[in-house]
């Protein structure tokens, strides 16, 4: 997803709001880097969540082993004129042949398996609003460290992307190509990611939040005339605070 931001830390039951700035530097072509202020909202409840872009229900819940439904936004919309126009003719691409790539909406199922060893989390997703028509899966692994007043949550995780998937994001699309776009099907991909989350309590009721994570593109996305030549990651970054109710 384009909100690079890592999950944040399981909050306490209940609401929380806050308000948080995330920066992420973009792959695609002269776009630089996406500066994003944004309010923030969870709920934790017996069986409904929402944390920030994604939700769902406990199915089951035993307190080690967990099995979702899921919700997710996927924010890997762009829009062509946010891009370089030189730089897409560099990779040999007119910028106004090109259409704008769509927000889209996952929904899936997930679980997830915690202990001393830390946390095991699978997901499959699939695009219900027929952005991309595309579906993912993924796995991700957790640990969790205290250090005085602070808890910091490092992960690593892969995701497999379908071709679907990362044909519309990242390929040119059969419109385009009916312009005159040079074709480019990216295929199935696999793309690696590392995160480091923390939370810290501000008094009582409020809390830090932040983060940092990186996602390695591999040789069929990063191979894109939509993204910079030199693109093999996108780096990204989040920090804000939150008041639980």
């Amino acid at each position: 997803a384009r909100d690079e931001r890592p999950d944040p830390p399981a909050q306490p039951p209940g609401w929380s709001l806050g308000v948080a700035v995330a920066a992420a530097d973009s792959p695609y072509v002269g776009e630089g880097a996406r500066v994003l202020p944004f309010p923030t909202f969870a709920y934790e409840g017996e069986r409904l969540f929402l944390r920030g872009i994604a939700g769902g229900v406990h199915l089951v819940d035993t307190g080690v082993f967990q099995l979702d439904a899921l919700v997710s936004a996927r924010l890997d919309g762009f829009d062509i004129d946010d891009l370089s126009a030189s730089g897409l003719a560099g990779n040999g691409i007119d910028a106004r042949l090109l259409d704008d790539r769509d927000h889209g909406l996952d929904a899936g199922i997930g679980a997830s398996w915690s202990g001393t060893f830390g946390r095991v989390r699978v997901h499959a997703l699939a695009d219900v609003t027929d952005t991309s028509g595309g579906h993912e899966f993924g796995v991700e692994y957790t640990y969790m460290l205290r250090s005085g007043a602070w808890t910091i949550l490092p992960s690593a995780g892969v995701r497999w992307m379908s071709e679907d998937l990362t044909g519309y994001y990242f390929g040119t699309l059969d419109s385009e190509v009916a312009r005159g776009v040079v074709r480019y099907t990216p295929g199935s991909a696999v793309v690696p990611s590392v995160s480091v989350a923390a939370t810290r309590p501000l008094g009582e009721r409020w809390s830090f939040i932040g983060g940092v994570s990186y996602r390695v593109l591999p040789d069929e996305l990063t191979d894109s005339p939509l993204l910079e030549r030199d693109a093999n990651g996108i780096p990204s970054l989040f920090g804000g605070v939150s008041y639980r109710f």
